[in-house]
């Protein structure tokens, strides 16, 4: 081993070091505005969940609300909707699958699977756009009574299950639960 071959530190380790570091701090901080300025704004998160209150919502009635840019449609059932969205058999659906943003991706789409669940089985909260290209379907209309897009003529039951027509998927269930017997939070 001869003197060049030193394995200590040297004072020029050091301000490689201390500079490459300063650089990455340099070089973070100025990266960090542009980087902070693609997060939603204030308005945007505010809008990530609303509350809306159903307390006037009779059975048969429904709501529309805006979520997200986005209509959601709030129906309180009648039994009668109830129970025929209970008669149909599964095999009988186009898409057998819930859709339900509450529920595992797997979830049948049985009515209480589309519906609020146990003891509020008369509510019905979906987002309120034809799967088929993203119209706005009508309610209460169509072969089945629950609703229909006129553009393309998709029909939907009174679950928000698609039935017939080119619609693909049933309406989407976005995440949402009571927050009390009379507010629904969507989001």
């Amino acid at each position: 081993m001869n003197a060049t071959d030193s394995t200590e530190h040297t004072r020029r380790d050091f301000l490689y070091v201390a500079t490459a570091t300063a650089g990455a701090v340099g070089a973070a901080g100025a990266i960090w505005p542009f980087i902070d300025q693609m997060r939603p704004d204030a308005s945007t998160r505010a809008l990530a969940s609303i509350q809306v209150d159903v307390s006037a919502v009779e059975p048969g009635m429904s709501l529309t609300v805006k979520w997200r840019g986005q209509p959601v449609f709030i129906r309180n059932r009648t039994d009668e909707e109830i129970e025929a969205a209970r008669q149909v058999p599964l095999e009988d659906l186009k898409d057998p699958i819930a859709r339900n943003d509450n529920l595992p991706a797997d979830a049948p789409a049985t009515d209480i699977d589309r519906s609020a669940g146990e003891g509020k089985e008369n509510w019905l909260v979906m987002i309120g756009i034809c799967t088929h290209l993203g119209c706005v379907p009508l309610g209460q209309q169509g072969d089945f009574g629950g609703w229909f897009c006129p553009c393309h003529g998709s029909h939907y039951d009174t679950a928000g299950r698609v039935r017939k027509g080119p619609a693909p998927e049933n309406m989407a269930v976005p995440a949402f639960e009571f927050i009390s017997d009379t507010v629904v939070q969507i989001g």
